[in-house]
């Protein structure tokens, strides 16, 4: 009887073992699934993006580049074994708008990091909203200096677009090469704008102390009527021009001022910033732009530029359909290069790791070799510049005499 009941006891053992051993093993097969299923989700990149009104000219494209470069990441296989899917949302150009599209990316839709905003004002609107979160996020549009100045930078934000420093430098020293002494100044009163003219007119002082900054005018970002802002600076009589009308706005400024006999009296030389001499206000003013003004762009389609950036050009020209394409498509595609880089860099999406990854890291771009200083955060992008000319063959003007300025030894 005893024995009976042993045997009995020692089967129930070896039973109940083989059914916690089939348990176990259960679970780590759903474990495992699980794990497998987490790895393989997209790595969500919001993409804070004005997409209507007249800015959408700019950040339509800025998004094209960040689609094309996610495209060819994802289709050689993602990064760390995951796609890369875009979440774009309209901020319509208004910072309270950019806060809370950025908030809604980062709380609903749980995106891993943000690539986006175009104006300045944006981008320290939502700077906040990454410090707050952070969340690793790369600004491919706004220039302020504020935006990473000593009290205002932080470890989650990044800029791959000029910065209003280098951008007032460059335009002062080619105005110093003009060997002028009465300067003018124009541009909207918001940060941007003030922020480019104070460097501007801070490093022209330094190479032509005798300048005379004679006038200064402040129209209001998006002004629809520029009269007497033009007309008092033609009465001020200054030799060269500093503009900084920028977001879609020199058009409109131009077409205005030529009426006004504002080119004919300043010939070529007001110098330009903010998208005046890109491709988008080539196209928008046609025949009414005014030839051999200088103005910069981020790209040009004849620029004298490495193989990486013909091959680029062609890629772009496939997906966008344009012969000419926005110069602003290399914004999205040079910010997305940096935050995929910095990913494989870190082998991680955790922020603080992308974060230091980030910092001194260095990009084969298309237009050649940049650098993520890690000191202020700031990409350290050579300028284009060059001057409007009519060319045999072509509806609009083109940009010619184009130089690529580096800016290493104007930045700090």
């Amino acid at each position: 009887m005893g024995l009976s009941i042993v045997a009995f006891g020692e089967n129930a053992g070896e039973d109940m073992l083989a059914k916690s051993l089939r348990f176990l093993f259960l679970v780590a097969g759903v474990l495992s699934a699980a794990t497998a299923q987490v790895s393989a989700q997209p790595i969500k990149v919001g993409v804070p993006m004005i997409l209507s009104g007249a800015g959408a000219q700019f950040g339509a494209p800025i998004l094209d580049g960040a689609r094309l470069y996610a495209d060819q990441v994802n289709a050689s296989g993602g990064v760390l074994g995951r796609k890369i899917e875009l979440v774009p949302r309209d901020t319509k150009s208004r910072p309270e708008e950019a806060v809370r599209v950025a908030r809604e990316l980062i709380l609903r839709d749980k995106v891993n990091f943000l690539v986006g905003t175009f104006t300045s004002a944006e981008g320290t609107a939502i700077s906040q909203v990454a410090k707050e979160n952070e969340i690793v996020t790369i600004v491919p549009g706004p220039k302020t200096d504020r935006l990473t100045a000593p009290d205002q930078l932080h470890p989650y934000i990044f800029r791959t677009s000029g910065n209003t420093t280098t951008e007032g430098r460059v335009a002062a020293e080619i105005v110093a090469s003009m060997k002028v002494k009465r300067v003018g100044t124009i541009a909207p009163d918001f940060a941007y704008g003030r922020d480019a003219v104070t460097a501007f007119a801070a490093h022209l002082r330094k190479l032509v102390p005798d300048v005379q900054i004679v006038d200064q005018q402040w129209p209001k970002l998006n002004e629809s009527d520029y009269t007497a802002f033009v007309t008092a600076q033609l009465a001020a009589k200054p030799e060269a021009v500093f503009s900084v009308i920028c977001c879609g706005n020199f058009d409109a400024f131009a077409k205005q001022a030529s009426a006004l006999g504002y080119f004919k009296q300043l010939g070529p030389r007001l110098v330009a910033v903010g998208e005046a001499g890109s491709v988008e206000m080539l196209k928008a003013l046609r025949d009414e732009y005014p030839l051999g003004i200088w103005g910069n762009t981020y790209d040009a389609d004849n620029w004298e530029s490495p193989p990486a950036h013909k091959a680029y050009l062609s890629r772009v020209r496939e997906v966008t359909k344009q012969a000419v394409p926005s110069s602003w498509v290399i914004q999205g595609y040079i910010s997305m290069q940096f935050l995929v880089e910095a990913i494989k860099k870190a082998n991680s999406v955790d922020a603080v790791k992308v974060s230091a990854a980030m910092k001194g890291l260095t990009i084969a771009s298309p237009q050649g070799p940049i650098t993520m200083r890690a000191k202020d955060q700031q990409a350290d992008r050579a300028h284009l510049w060059g001057q409007a000319a009519k060319v045999a063959g072509s509806e609009t003007p083109v940009l010619t005499n184009i130089r690529s300025i580096a800016v290493g030894g104007l930045m700090d």
